[in-house]
Parts: structure tokens; sequence; C-alpha cells
């Protein structure tokens, strides 16, 4: 794999757990600002509040694209695929147990099924970011993986059909755009992978990931 990506540093432990408890932290702090903002009742009088209107806040951090970046960019900018796992999963972790917490201590009920699904997600994020951050690399072989990447943000950023490409939100494009900087290395492997993508985004036509 060194082939592909050379890791900078092994991982230790003693060395990074301030980083880690910093992801944590971000975690837990963003869990909660996301369920804060699906209890607000906007109050177009009160400017930051229309403004959080405007954004449409409250479904941009209900939808995994957000999430998925913030996952992707701990990721590649890890040091290696160990430290790179550990973060993303400790940022799921914080994430979905604080969003959790608030729902059942401050909404007043369990959305346990619902969480389910985010649950299951943080398990297997150690494996996906382990993978991930192997694709900001010149090595072709990423094509693949970057093709990957880029197609599920695509069906999170975009709507689109056989014959339509709509815009959802500014905030998801600048997301996926995001994504795009992120796992960037060259032109031909990024344009070649962004191609791939959309061709089967397009043919797939999935249900939307939001």
């Amino acid at each position: 794999m060194d082939n592909i990506r050379k890791k900078e540093a092994k991982f230790v432990l003693k060395k990074e757990w301030i980083k880690l408890l910093l992801v944590l932290l971000l975690g837990v702090i963003l869990g909660v600002f996301s369920k804060w903002l699906d209890e607000l009742a906007i109050n177009d009088s009160i400017w930051w509040q229309k403004v959080i209107g405007i954004l449409d806040l409250g479904n941009f951090f209900s939808n995994l694209g957000i999430w998925l970046f913030i996952a992707l960019t701990l990721s590649i900018y890890s040091k290696n695929p160990i430290e790179a796992s550990i973060k993303v999963f400790l940022f799921f972790l914080g994430m979905n147990v604080s969003y959790h917490l608030y729902t059942i201590y401050v909404g007043g009920f369990n959305p346990k099924y619902y969480m389910l699904g985010w649950y299951t997600l943080t398990l297997i994020s150690p494996l996906i970011a382990y993978i991930t951050w192997y694709s900001k690399s010149s090595n072709k072989i990423v094509i693949i993986l970057n093709s990957i990447i880029l197609f599920v943000m695509l069906k999170t950023s975009f709507s689109m059909g056989m014959w339509y490409f709509s815009f959802n939100n500014i905030l998801d494009t600048l997301v996926f755009l995001g994504v795009n900087f992120v796992i960037y290395k060259n032109l031909k492997i990024s344009g070649i992978s962004l191609l791939i993508a959309l061709i089967f985004a397009f043919i797939l036509r999935i249900p939307y990931l939001g």
C-alpha cells in the first residue's frame, strides 16, 4: 500500500492523544449543534435566525454530505491510515452520542431506529477512513476510489436524473467542491474520477442520499 501513498509517520498514541481528544470534542459540539438546529423555530425578525433560515442550515446538517466531508478531511490530512481510522471513529462517536443524548434529554424522545443507522456508520467508519486515506495520491489506482467518493458526494449534494441536474443548496455545492479540493492530487486523475462519477450518477440514479 505504500506504493499508493507513503505514511508520514507511525501512529503513537502518547503524541497524538490531544489531537484525538479535540476531534472527539469537535464531534460532540457539532452533534449538539445539529440537533439544536433541528429544534430551533426560525424567527425571521431576528437577523441571525433569518440567516440560518436562508442558508437552510437545519436541512444542511441533516444531510449526510457534510458529515462525510468532515470525516474525509480528517482522514486525508492524517499522517497515516491508522490515525485516520481512529480520528474518524472518534468524530462520529462524539457526534452521534451527543446528538442522541440531546434528543432524549432535551427533545424528549428516543429515535433509536434512526440512530441505529448512524451507529452502524460509526462502527464501519474506521475501515472506510483507512481506505480513503489513500485517495490523495498520484497513483492511477486511486481513480477507482476517488470515483466512488465523488459518486457518493454527487448524490448527496445534487438532485439528478437522466435528463436533469439540480442544485439543492449553495452549501451542498461548496461541500462537493471541498471534497474535490481535499482529494485533488493532479488534474488528470481528478478529471477522470469526476467524469466516471458523473456517468455512474446519471446511469444509476439511485434515490437521494441526503
